[in-house]
């Protein structure tokens, strides 16, 4: 029951004004005491030919009977709606218990497919600190349009074409060893790359090597071929393992190497609708007239480039799953990339490139400058992540020796830590990592909202009072219960806010609140007592509740919520 919009049917049904003209008009007051919802009159003043007063006054009068508010006050051309805390309560609480893990969810995508690229690997390089962002944001994006009715399609899009992959040959080569390769994967693979590049800054040949090695790649010599499969396959291995800490599955692992075949349609569109032209020896399509540079298609020597295989990408992707929507979580340092390949697909007349959306991000940072794999100066994600479960154990250790299953829950603690500190802000926010920061769980924090939902379930442990008998309501007649029962109302609608804006900090942000609000009330009333059994269960159906919502919003931004700490 959505109180607004009973009020602006029933306000509509009054003045003739239209639902939505009065639903827009509709706010919610700064202060609780100037009621919940609030109607300010002036704007009808010249449709009902009345001062803003009197109009308030008279629609007062229209809500003198009803079983949902429990007051309606006129005030200076305000029409101010109080409502009934009571009803309100029971009608949020039993809702939640009844839906469960499904509460907050809608079948608003009804079937309909979106396609989320995210994280996106390169070739024969580890995932470092600067595949955070990307990894949560588009898992949390996954989670979060699942929840709200879409299918989706997990896409990992490998960067496992181009030069580096000659480069990493000739390293191997020249400096390499089979064993040390198996043995340590990526890691000897970076100190190869590293060295390729140290080495390159005196012998400039080896430029030319690396062009050499990856052209026969692309020429399907069998040497090369085997040499390139290799290191991709001790990429994927490397990665799977990352990614299984933070919980990720994707459902392709399909790179730019897959659509190297599949760009020629892309290039005979651009040619048919005459927007391929040549420019000192490239092809490129002109966007002078959309104030960006052009878009080049193909070299003077006739390779592709990013556009080119991103459209076929896009093209591909579209037949193959006819998605409503294709979001791209990438760096904003990409920004203008993307801009330019949705403008040429949309000039070349496919229609449906309305549907692609650029996600960007802001981008990650050391404390002494930015990352670089060429100068082995980076942050592994696995590192990151493991010396946070470490610290989650030393504090376990520390603070509760004997709690069960403590290698999970120190894992879950740990992992939940850093995505979490990667999702609370704005996502187009800049980070500048600090390993204190990174490793800090004190404040508004994964470790803070997990040990409030294990608090919730520890209570209801304790209790055992039946909760499917009557309560009594009126014991949540309260500030602090009020409070905490109007945010776990607006669950649904922080979740489609969150989908609608592709910003998971939304539903961070969101379950911080609920952790205070909940913490708030926990101190200041106590929720098993030897009063009344009913009014016992009140107090318990609001913990219940608060603990659903909280485990809820904590795996769609893919976060775990251990039952104990």
């Amino acid at each position: 029951m959505e109180y607004k919009h009973i009020i602006a049917e029933k306000l509509s049904e009054i003045t003739g004004v239209s639902y939505k003209d009065i639903l827009e008009m509709i706010e919610v007051p700064k202060e609780n005491k100037m009621g919940d919802f609030a109607l300010p009159c002036f704007k009808l003043s010249r449709t009902l030919r009345k001062a803003p007063n009197q109009i308030a006054d008279d629609l007062k009068e229209k809500f003198s009977d009803n079983d949902y508010l429990s007051k309606v006050k006129s005030v200076n051309g305000y029409l101010n709606f109080f409502i009934d805390k009571i009803s309100f309560a029971k009608q949020t609480l039993t809702e939640i218990i009844q839906k469960g893990d499904l509460y907050g969810s809608s079948d608003e995508g009804n079937g309909q497919t979106i396609c989320i690229d995210y994280s996106s690997v390169n070739g024969a390089k580890p995932l470092h600190l600067g595949h955070l962002y990307t990894t949560a944001i588009g898992h949390s994006l996954y989670q979060i349009y699942e929840f709200l009715g879409y299918n989706c399609v997990g896409i990992n899009h490998l960067g496992d074409y181009g030069t580096q992959y000659g480069t990493l040959i000739v390293a191997y080569e020249k400096w390499g060893n089979k064993e040390k390769v198996d043995q340590y994967g990526v890691e000897e693979l970076t100190r190869l790359y590293v060295k390729y590049h140290e080495e390159e800054e005196n012998h400039p040949e080896l430029a030319d090597q690396a062009r050499m090695w990856f052209k026969k790649v692309e020429d399907k010599n069998p040497e090369a071929l085997e040499l390139f499969n290799w290191l991709k396959e001790i990429t994927l291995k490397e990665v799977h393992e990352t990614y299984n800490l933070l919980g990720i599955e994707f459902d392709y692992y399909t790179g730019e190497s897959f659509y190297t075949d599949k760009m020629q349609p892309v290039i005979d569109k651009l040619i048919e609708t005459r927007l391929l032209v040549k420019d000192q020896g490239a092809q490129v399509v002109r966007l002078d007239d959309y104030d960006m540079p052009p878009c080049i298609m193909l070299r003077s020597d006739g390779a592709s480039l990013y556009a080119t295989r991103d459209m076929a990408t896009a093209l591909y992707r579209k037949q193959t799953f006819n998605f409503s929507k294709c979001l791209y979580v990438v760096a904003y340092h990409q920004d203008l990339h993307f801009k330019q390949f949705f403008k040429v697909l949309e000039l070349a007349g496919y229609e449906w490139s309305d549907d692609l959306f650029h996600v960007n991000y802001g981008m990650v940072s050391l404390e002494d400058g930015a990352m670089s794999t060429r100068k082995g100066r980076m942050v592994l994600l696995k590192d990151l992540l493991s010396r946070a479960i470490e610290k989650a154990t030393d504090i376990i250790e520390g603070k509760n020796p004997e709690l069960e299953n403590k290698e999970k829950i120190a894992k879950m603690i740990g992992v939940g830590s850093i995505v979490f500190s990667a999702l609370k802000n704005n996502r187009i926010k800049d980070l500048v990592f600090s390993w204190d920061k990174a490793l800090n769980f004190d404040g508004e924090t994964a470790p803070y909202v997990q040990y409030t939902h294990a608090r919730a379930n520890s209570v209801l442990n304790k209790s055992n009072i039946l909760l499917d008998d009557e309560a009594d309501y009126s014991e949540l007649d309260n500030d602090e219960a009020a409070q905490l029962i109007t945010a776990l109302a607006d669950f649904e609608d922080i979740i489609k806010g969150a989908a609608r804006r592709y910003e998971p900090s939304m539903i961070t942000r969101y379950v911080v609140e609920v952790a205070q609000k909940f913490n708030k009330y926990y101190f200041d009333h106590r929720i098993i007592d030897n009063d009344n059994e009913k009014k016992n269960r009140a107090r318990l159906l609001l913990t219940k509740a608060s603990m659903q919502v909280i485990k809820t919003a904590l795996e769609l931004i893919g976060v775990e919520a251990p039952n104990q700490m």
